[in-house]
């Protein structure tokens, strides 16, 4: 994986459109930005995201690109004349609904499908998405279908996909996990993986992608009205997120690179994921990722207290 990803929710039409071109142009800014590892999910716009990848792929060296897809939501065509379901912050999506199955039939169809639209024969990352409410099910079926397919070679690397590190440090601990996708919790506004998940991924060898490093909005710019976790922003993380870009700008660092660079103080993480719904998005990223963040940064951070003592802090370079 490369340190930075691009998380392909927006294209699937996440809270607002995303032309055809336009999400041809994001994915094509980031195999330019040197970004070569690719997220999606079956979830994001019911399969539209897939599809986008697969077409924007298309005649690509895919043995020189990652991608990671997911599996728990099975994916099947609306009956004629039923109304589409709740598009889940999802737009403009294919006739389609969700279905949570974790069986290992419903998975290996969930695959299926998957391959078909990114146009491949085999995807590199496979994740279990969002199944913190369905624990049984990941011991009993879910995983165990995802570590046979790994032993079949039809997939690569194996885990799972959320926002919940108590969750994701459980199956770590309990299971043969390769990868996890942790999303908002490994922050510089939230730091509950430090002390759930990282450690035990650091025993076991398990490697994390950082997901929602901006909190949906709240680092990018913590204005009145910005969301944190795709809700509003209580005041005292307003506040809080305010005073992290203050000591920023004494440092001459844009609050957006710190936010990137904070995830790398600790080893287990391989990469972080962002999601961009244009072209510009992407390069601005890639400019604020390059940015250099001088070690003082993060020390001040800590003894003006905005940072807890004791994390793990990335160092310069």
């Amino acid at each position: 994986m490369t340190p930075l990803g691009l998380g392909c929710a927006p294209i699937g039409n996440f809270r607002r459109p995303v032309g055809e071109e336009q999400a041809r142009a994001v994915v094509g800014a980031a195999l330019e930005e040197g970004w070569t590892y690719l997220d999606t999910a079956p979830h994001y716009g019911v399969g539209l995201s897939e599809e986008r990848i697969g077409r924007a792929l298309a005649g690509r060296d895919r043995a020189a690109l990652t991608v990671s897809t997911k599996v728990g939501r099975r994916l099947r065509p609306l009956a004629p004349g039923e109304e589409p379901p709740d598009g889940e912050g999802f737009v403009d999506t294919p006739p389609r609904a969700r279905v949570w199955d974790l069986t290992r039939d419903g998975i290996r169809a969930t695959v299926e499908a998957s391959l078909e639209r990114l146009g491949t024969d085999r995807v590199e990352v496979l994740l279990l998405h969002d199944v913190e409410n369905h624990v049984r099910e990941v011991y009993e079926t879910g995983f165990p279908a995802l570590a046979e397919l790994r032993a079949e070679g039809a997939v690569g690397a194996i885990g799972f996909g959320m926002n919940h590190s108590d969750h994701l440090a459980r199956f770590v601990a309990d299971l043969d996990v390769d990868v996890v996708l942790c999303a908002g919790r490994w922050t510089l506004l939230d730091h509950r993986a430090a002390a759930d998940l990282l450690p035990v991924c650091s025993r076991r060898g398990t490697s994390v992608v950082v997901g929602g490093v901006y909190n949906s909005g709240l680092l990018a710019d913590p204005r009145p009205g910005a969301t944190f976790d795709y809700r509003e922003a209580p005041r005292e993380l307003l506040e809080r997120a305010r005073r992290i870009g203050e000591v920023c700008a004494e440092f001459g660092v844009p609050l957006r690179a710190a936010a990137l660079r904070f995830p790398f103080g600790h080893p287990a993480v391989a990469s972080v994921v962002v999601g961009c719904a244009t072209a510009e998005e992407v390069r601005d990223n890639a400019r604020m990722f390059a940015h250099e963040v001088p070690d003082g940064l993060w020390h001040e951070l800590t003894g003006r207290g905005l940072l807890p003592e004791g994390l793990p802090l990335p160092t310069a370079g």
